[in-house]
């Protein structure tokens, strides 16, 4: 059983701060060092100087990024750029974009759910990595917000859920921006009704993106039930779509393998685009980018066994070549490391789906590290969950 709820939220004013795309990001995650210098001069009041502050020379910790992020979020409260709503509300959310030449719409709903551990109604796909949790929970202890919307999926199909939401088609949103991608992001503000808690009560939920938010929202809970017993810090905020209705794309995460031995598995192809042509989830087709004899070589090969192909990727060819990898939703990115010689090898895989993804959790399973990219992602910044026991709704 998933339990929902609304929540008083933090909005910024656009009469206050400007454009909203000057004021909003993607998740701090997918934010390179080059781009997040573009969104911090875009505008003084930019959400990535919350959640992904620059390291200064002599930071310490009396002066940090984590400590000038809360000090930002005070201000902006206090200064109006940053307005909470009325009282406890349910955020529809609305992201319009163009998939493979056609126009799709993916609708969800932004709420605060509560927390469940190891084998409760909210599981994980993927593994997490200590560092980014560390850097997560130094920043929530900071700042005391839910930043950014956790992305969630449902099995679905919920047809409430999906009735309730096409009914704002006609509504103007609250704030509506499209990203560096083309997606455009529209969000809503409702008061709560009361019957939006019964429609998720019979489903669990997976986390598609967030995991480290996720776990660290965990561990936080965890310190402050103990400190303090129960409070706002026992739900966070998320994005809840349904997977059978909306299906969000899947995108790969592609492998560049830094070090070790070339592979030579499969059959050898033109290029990138016929590489990327072939690759199939339902066949475990992937492809590979190497240089063999000083050549940049593409391969296609198959492997055994079930689909989503990342898992029997991980469990046959990467096996032991974990701490050699980096990861790029970029399969242009991915070769250019093989060709100029920062990479011996690039794994090229196939999208995959969110009922595959369910399909190895149910069966007890996780996937290996950023094995997937849900995309479009929700945009930070056009919702802020405060964690103020006055406020927490």
């Amino acid at each position: 059983m998933s339990r929902v709820s609304p929540f008083v939220g933090l909005l910024f004013d656009p009469a206050r701060v400007g454009p909203l795309d000057l004021i909003t990001a993607p998740p701090y995650d997918v934010i390179s060092p080059q781009e997040r210098s573009r969104y911090l001069d875009a505008s003084p009041h930019n959400v990535v100087r919350l959640d992904l502050g620059e390291e200064r020379p002599g930071d310490d910790e009396v002066s940090n990024k984590y400590r000038r992020a809360r000090d930002l979020l005070r201000s902006w409260r206090e200064d109006g750029a940053l307005v909470p709503t009325d009282g406890p509300s349910y955020f529809p959310y609305e992201m319009r974009f163009s998939y493979h030449g056609r126009p799709r719409t993916i609708r969800g709903l932004v709420c605060q759910v509560e927390l469940a551990g190891r084998g409760g109604s909210i599981v994980p796909h993927e593994r997490t990595m200590a560092a980014p949790v560390e850097d997560r929970l130094r920043l929530l202890r900071t700042v005391r917000a839910n930043l950014s919307c956790i992305l969630a999926v449902l099995p679905g199909p919920c047809e409430p859920l999906a009735d309730y939401l096409a009914a704002f088609d006609a509504v103007p949103p609250a704030a509506s921006v499209v990203g560096e991608d083309g997606v455009e992001h529209r969000l809503w503000v409702r008061d709560p009704d009361p019957q939006v808690p019964d429609w998720f009560a019979d489903w669990s939920l997976m986390i598609a993106d967030g995991h480290h938010r996720y776990t660290t929202a965990l561990r936080y809970r965890d310190e402050m039930r103990a400190a303090h017993g129960p409070g706002p810090w026992d739900q966070v905020m998320m994005l809840v779509l349904d997977a059978a209705i909306s299906d969000p794309p899947v995108l790969p995460l592609h492998r560049i393998q830094r070090s070790g031995p070339v592979p030579t598995m499969g059959r050898r192809v033109r290029d990138l685009e016929e590489v990327l042509d072939s690759v199939d989830d339902e066949r475990l087709t992937f492809g590979v980018a190497g240089r063999e004899d000083g050549l940049l070589v593409h391969r296609v090969a198959e492997l055994d066994g079930e689909p989503p192909t990342v898992c029997r990727l991980h469990e046959g060819p990467l096996a032991d070549l974990d701490r050699e990898l980096r990861f790029t939703p970029d399969a242009v990115e991915a070769e250019e490391a093989v060709r100029s010689g920062a990479a011996v090898a690039a794994y090229l895989l196939p999208p995959t789906s969110a009922s595959r993804i369910r399909g190895v959790v149910d069966r007890g399973g996780r996937l290996p590290q950023k094995s997937t990219y849900f995309w479009p992602k929700p945009r930070t910044g056009l919702v802020i969950r405060p964690l103020d026991r006055s406020e927490a709704g």
